[in-house]
């Protein structure tokens, strides 16, 4: 790193579980953030403040005006503009020194896995069940740490799958691919615009612990947020012996196409 890089990121330097390693180790580092919306806003401008030096961007919606209300990398001038656009325009002013690819377009089962095998975390910050699930197939298959946020209503949750560990369950092993689930919509049944920003800020803090091996990570704990009451619940998630995904061979996985 340069003088200039070391005094950008000299308060990343000071924590002695981070130091000048740490930080050229972000610098070089490769996260695929998928959802630029409520989540994945925090969590995106965060990791470029930070110093990440790759992010891929993707999303393939543009931005209107009641996006506004809780997805903060995005503003009133961004309204009509794909969000990757949007997002990386802001994040550059963040952080010049950053690579960024933006992809304008839904990920698909195709896409999906060579990305994956391509970085050295995934965050994924969508809002439906189907690409949730083509991101953890990609993750098991690649063996990428995975992490995982969701927020509606008053309520988020957060956790992470790292399939670099035996012992890590995946989110298949949390929602079953076969189970009874619906996605709800926020444009249906609201969301609280701070509630995003924390659990995608907790996100980019998981994903920066990860690509740093620094502390303990949520791999095995599920942990759910009540902003109404603002009380944290923690449970434990286990390796579910008859998961499809992570328990069975890559060629078999089911599909949700």
């Amino acid at each position: 790193m340069d003088d200039k890089q070391l005094l950008r990121y000299s308060r990343h330097i000071l924590l002695p579980q981070i130091d000048v390693a740490g930080q050229e180790k972000l610098n070089q580092s490769r996260v695929l953030i998928v959802g630029i919306g409520g989540l994945g806003s925090p969590a995106a401008i965060y990791l470029a403040a930070s110093g990440v030096g790759n992010l891929i961007l993707c999303d393939g919606d543009e931005v209107d005006l009641t996006n506004l209300q809780r997805q903060i990398i995005h503003d009133n001038d961004s309204i009509g503009h794909a969000k990757v656009q949007s997002a990386k325009r802001l994040l550059t002013k963040i952080n010049p020194e950053i690579n960024i690819a933006t992809i304008q377009q839904q990920i698909d089962q195709r896409q999906l896995p060579q990305l994956v095998a391509n970085v050295d975390a995934v965050i994924d910050a969508s809002d439906n069940f189907d690409t949730r699930y083509l991101i953890n197939q990609a993750c098991v298959l690649h063996k990428k740490p995975l992490i995982s946020g969701a927020a509606i209503r008053f309520e988020g949750q957060i956790s992470v799958f790292d399939f670099r560990q035996a012992h890590s369950p995946c989110y298949n092993c949390l929602y079953p691919i076969d189970g009874d689930h619906e996605d709800i919509p926020c444009a249906v049944m609201g969301v609280f615009s701070p509630l995003v920003g924390i659990i995608g800020c907790m996100q980019a803090a998981e994903t920066l612990k990860i690509l740093l091996n620094i502390g303990e990570n949520l791999i095995g704990r599920v942990i759910v947020l009540d902003g109404l009451t603002m009380n944290w619940r923690s449970f434990k998630l286990h390796k579910d012996p008859a998961c499809q995904i992570c328990q069975t061979p890559p060629s078999s996985h089911p599909t949700n196409q």
